[in-house]
């Protein structure tokens, strides 16, 4: 990151514990004594829980807050962008990492509005919003997957995310809510599972707001991706599994994406590309270049 004499300031969504939590953490650690790190979340009691045992770390140097944020609610999210360039001119770091909670015996039919909104309302929102205030030398990352690479989707509808808007994006995730609602998704392609398509979603809007920035970005040496940070032992994603043997803690998890966040150059090969351990995974394919070289090559 590009160094600056004003305290820098970092965001996290989704940081009350597992990965966003680790992610905080991680932050604190390594930014500097004047340097603000906010831990936002819905709940005020376990985000000011939260942010107060953080900051108790012995490894913790910047300071943390906890921000109570709602990221559906875009209204609040465009007011705390707002309220962050005001008071400080903008923002450094934002991490988005907000993720709802699904388990394998609940209908996804029946909980595809909230995932939707948490995982890609959200995102387009924290893109737009954050994106706006985000100081030269910046990092705007979104936590997402693997499995947003256009390859674990029907080829029938790659066309909607491929080289999307992200106004394209949106009306594609919209078009996939209202099938779900008329039972009519999986005639069209869409899988029953709904992180499939809302990690293909993350992934596509993140390009499509790269687009537009790159040539401006890459010359103050900041940083719009996706990242993935691998098979994480969290809450979250515990019973959907039955072998946690490869698994990372939440802090382990978080060092590829910190690693991302501190580096003092921009590698452009990365910028707007999904990034798995400090690697970009092709749209297409999903695999990394080594990978796509072993496979092409006879």
């Amino acid at each position: 990151m590009t160094a600056t004499n004003a305290p820098r300031i970092a965001l996290v969504t989704g940081a009350n514990q597992g990965l966003g939590r680790a992610l905080v953490e991680g932050l604190a650690a390594r930014m500097g004594s004047d340097d603000l790190v906010l831990l936002t979340g819905r709940d005020e009691r376990r985000v000011t829980e939260a942010a107060r045992e953080v900051e108790g770390l012995p490894a913790t140097r910047a300071r943390v807050r906890g921000h109570v944020l709602d990221v559906t609610d875009t209204d609040a999210v465009d007011r705390l962008a707002d309220e962050l360039r005001v008071r400080y001119g903008g923002v450094d770091v934002v991490i988005s990492n907000a993720v709802a909670r699904l388990l394998p015996d609940e209908s996804q039919a029946e909980r595809a509005d909230e995932f939707i909104d948490v995982s890609n309302t959200a995102t387009h929102a924290v893109l737009r919003a954050f994106g706006a205030v985000l100081r030269p030398g910046g990092r705007l990352l979104v936590v997402a997957s693997s499995l947003g690479t256009l390859g674990h989707l029907d080829p029938r509808l790659h066309h909607l995310f491929d080289g999307a808007s992200l106004d394209q994006v949106e009306y594609a995730v919209e078009s996939w809510r209202s099938a779900v609602h008329h039972r009519t998704a999986e005639e069209a392609g869409w899988p029953r599972w709904l992180n499939v398509p809302s990690k293909v979603a993350q992934v596509a809007a993140v390009r499509a707001v790269a687009a537009e920035r790159r040539t401006r970005d890459l010359a103050t040496g900041t940083l719009i991706a996706s990242v993935c940070p691998g098979m994480v032992d969290t809450a979250t994603s515990r019973p959907w599994f039955s072998d946690y043997s490869h698994a990372q803690s939440p802090a382990e998890a978080a060092r590829a994406v910190l690693d991302l966040v501190s580096a003092e150059r921009v590698d452009p090969a990365l910028y707007g590309e999904l990034v798995r351990f400090g690697a970009a995974l092709d749209w297409h394919s999903g695999k990394p270049p080594v990978e796509q070289d072993r496979i092409l090559t006879p």
